[in-house]
């Protein structure tokens, strides 16, 4: 593979690919704002017994309809309000167990097309330091990650013809092939721009995990003034797009929507309605939904709309109700919040969060004053990646670097055969704690070490005598020994 020349501030300089022609002649608009708001508007003032009858149905493991979600989100009673949220840590638990999945964002590059009011990276903005990795810069970066600890990656790129499927799959595959010592990155997500069926399959032929792209606004309106220019304007072609990938055979996708931008009510009920969009379609709901908050941006003087501010204490409904209308989807919460609110909503619902991260480019491998000019926005948690797992375990969580399920096949719809009824925890707590000794013995300090074996050795006193347990017994001694990747 020949490395992409090192990029200059413009673009003479870089290799040129092609947007996908944007074509939205079949693609359906599935988010009703009429009937969203008549939901919102039918359902205020609900009475206890709706309440709970609405979290008893979720811990059933069923998936909300838009009036039950909107009826959870007019909730303001306080008492009540405690029952949704004991209702999301009782469905966690169920479904997910304790463990946390931890992955890193790994920054491809910065040059985009769009004008999103909100992004460090839009076009027309001149105080951001554009730059876009060499394969040999982003083989350093990965050994950088893989020398902390991780495992997992989503690998961020802009929106621009230099980022096309070929490069995005050229990039996936030097990830994959850096080997560190015992490290190495053994699950690669992608968030990049919408692509047609055909750029889609090219990624998925690279090996990625889960593809995410989020709405930002549900509300077209609204994002049609977020997003005046570029491709990422049109508001048909990103809600279909994972339509397309659908078609292209990526079954795991991730929805989002960037809370602040627009009523968090609403965007909460955009996503349920993209979930039944792709449940109705495809017979498959998103592998994961993101809820990032608006932040500071070099050269961005829009932050979040007081209008459409959301306070700590709404945000933390927002995720114990989105744990209770999508009961098998995966929740992610960022480094954007502070440490203090990512330890106080963990319990209500979120399966996977970053650590040790770094959204500068080329930030990983060389640390320096100036990575937050090539930042897409401000992180709150800035804590090391074995800071955050000895937090984690200390307070009863699980660390997981887990990626069993995709290498087995356990994706998309059969995946979702084995999260409904809530058998993930058949494989993913055993594969879990494998992969959180695997991070213990290679790289982990006094006190993530000794929180670490403690926890682990509780989760086996926790564990009925089985031969499932037998074997994980088993495994456990070989990863002592040296042996590495076992999993279920």
């Amino acid at each position: 593979m020949t490395d992409a020349p090192k990029p200059m501030t413009g673009i003479s300089e870089f290799r040129r690919g092609k947007l996908p022609k944007i074509d939205t002649a079949d693609a359906e608009n599935f988010i009703n704002e009429k009937e969203i708001w008549n939901f919102i508007e039918s359902t205020k003032n609900p009475t206890k017994e709706r309440i709970q009858e609405i979290i008893e149905k979720s811990l059933n493991k069923n998936r909300l309809n838009p009036d039950e979600m909107a009826t959870l989100l007019n909730c303001e009673d306080p008492e009540l309000i405690e029952q949704i949220y004991e209702g999301a840590r009782t469905l966690k638990e169920r479904i997910y167990g304790n463990r946390i999945v931890l992955f890193a964002p790994l920054y491809i590059g910065n040059e985009c097309v769009n004008g999103c009011k909100y992004c460090g990276f839009r076009k027309n903005n001149t105080a951001a330091e554009r730059r876009t990795l060499t394969m040999d810069e982003l083989r350093q970066e990965t050994i950088a990650l893989e020398n902390d600890g991780h495992k997992r990656l989503i690998m961020v790129y802009g929106e621009h013809p230099m980022y096309d499927p070929q490069f995005i799959a050229d990039t996936v595959k030097v990830v994959y092939d850096q080997k560190s010592k015992n490290g190495e990155i053994r699950r690669v997500n992608i968030n990049a721009a919408p692509l047609d069926v055909e750029g889609f399959k090219i990624v998925k032929d690279a090996g990625i995990g889960t593809y995410q792209i989020f709405m930002e606004s549900y509300h077209e309106p609204t994002y049609k003034e977020m997003h005046p220019t570029g491709p990422k304007s049109d508001y048909l072609w990103r809600l279909s797009a994972f339509d397309r990938a659908m078609e292209a055979g990526i079954d795991d996708v991730g929805i989002g929507a960037l809370i602040g931008l627009y009523d968090w009510r609403f965007e909460a009920m955009g996503l349920l309605y993209h979930t039944i969009h792709l449940e109705q379609k495809f017979n498959v709901g998103p592998h994961t939904i993101s809820f990032p908050r608006i932040e500071s941006a070099i050269g961005t003087e829009l932050t979040e709309d007081p209008k459409y501010k959301i306070t700590d204490d709404e945000f933390k409904r927002l995720v114990a109700i989105l744990r209770l209308a999508v009961p098998y989807t995966g929740l992610i919460l960022t480094c954007r919040e502070s440490v203090e609110l990512r330890n106080e909503m963990i319990p209500f619902g979120i399966s996977q969060i970053d650590g040790g991260s770094s959204i500068g480019i080329g930030s990983y491998s060389k640390r320096d004053e100036e990575s937050y000019k090539r930042s897409q926005f401000v992180l709150a948690d800035s804590r090391s990646l074995d800071e955050v797992i000895a937090e984690l375990s200390e307070a009863g969580f699980m660390p997981s670097f887990c990626t069993g399920c995709y290498r087995k096949g356990r994706t998309g719809e059969h995946f979702m055969e084995f999260a409904i009824p809530g058998f993930v925890k058949k494989f993913c707590q055993p594969n879990a704690i494998l992969t959180f000794l695997e991070y213990l013995e290679d790289y982990g300090k006094p006190e993530s070490i000794k929180s670490g074996l403690k926890l682990i050795e509780k989760e086996l006193e926790k564990m009925p005598e089985s031969e499932q347990k037998t074997k994980l017994e088993e495994r456990i001694e070989k990863v002592k020994q040296g042996e590495r990747d076992l999993y279920f």
